[in-house]
Formats: structure tokens, C-alpha cells, sequence
């Protein structure tokens, strides 16, 4: 089961130094590669927005 990235992105940069396969692309709104993540969830728990859930 991956993360996704809602609409409530604001591109902060915060969650793709968190994330320790580097499936998150940046753009205006952030996006998690679903075959790359590896459901740990550190890109949820430092998101300030709360944007960051699981699928």
C-alpha cells in the first residue's frame, strides 16, 4: 500500500528529504511513485499540511 499527496499540497519540500527511497516528485503539487514507496510513512508525519495519507 503506497501514499498519496492531495490537492491541499502547498510544495513545501518538507517530505522528500523524509523519504528514504526517494519516490516523491516535486511540481506544483507533490506526487509519491506508488511503486516505489514503501509505506513507512515518514512523509506523512512531517507534512504541515496533513496531505500526505495512505491509499
Amino acid at each position: 500500500m503506497a501514499y498519496v499527496i492531495d490537492d491541499s499540497c502547498i510544495a513545501c519540500g518538507t517530505c522528500i528529504d523524509e523519504c528514504p527511497v526517494e519516490a516523491i516528485s516535486e511540481g506544483d503539487i507533490y506526487s509519491i511513485d506508488a511503486d516505489m514507496c514503501t509505506d513507512c510513512g515518514a512523509c506523512a508525519d512531517v507534512c504541515p499540511t496533513e496531505s500526505i495519507h495512505p491509499v
